[in-house]
């Protein structure tokens, strides 16, 4: 999946995760996209690749793309790292909902992701979508709609 879309899906997460929690849907929301973001560290041409290029060189060479970063053990450590040393809990909840929605992405792709690093299972969705393809515009299309039916039972509430 492309940036753009990993970032609508961040905010769709996000406007959805906070129709069930009480935590402020803007800093949800926020912290949704930049969370949406920090999965593709690994890739040198990603928005956060070329943000912090030396870091992602490292862990490209460390791990390569779509492993480590795209992986539960990732996902946990970094709430691990977000419960001990980040004091709002909605900034740190909104992260990792993007980080999470970000893997289920990458997921509905041919490559898939390696869910379970270190091993090596490739996890992918039955039915994929093509990176920049046409159906990877369907599927920014549905999250968009998404981004409006949650966002309209986040700040329209009846």
């Amino acid at each position: 999946m492309t940036g753009k879309t990993h970032i609508i899906g961040g905010i769709a997460a996000s406007l959805a995760f906070a129709q069930i929690t009480n935590y402020e849907p803007i800093i949800l929301l926020g912290a949704g996209v930049v969370g949406a973001v920090i999965p593709d560290i690994c890739h040198g041409s990603s928005k956060i690749g070329r943000s912090l290029p030396l870091l992602s060189k490292l862990i490209s060479g460390l791990f390569g793309h779509r492993t480590f970063t795209h992986s539960l053990l990732f996902l946990v450590l970094f709430a691990v790292l977000m419960h001990s040393f980040m004091p709002v809990e909605a900034i740190s909840a909104g992260i990792l909902v993007g980080m999470a929605s970000h893997i289920v992405l990458d997921m509905a792709t041919k490559r898939g992701v390696k869910l379970f690093f270190p091993f090596r299972w490739n996890v992918r969705f039955p039915i994929t979508a093509t990176t920049g393809g046409t159906s990877e515009y369907l599927v920014f299309a549905v999250l968009s709609l998404l981004c409006v039916y949650f966002g309209y039972g986040v700040f329209l509430p009846l």
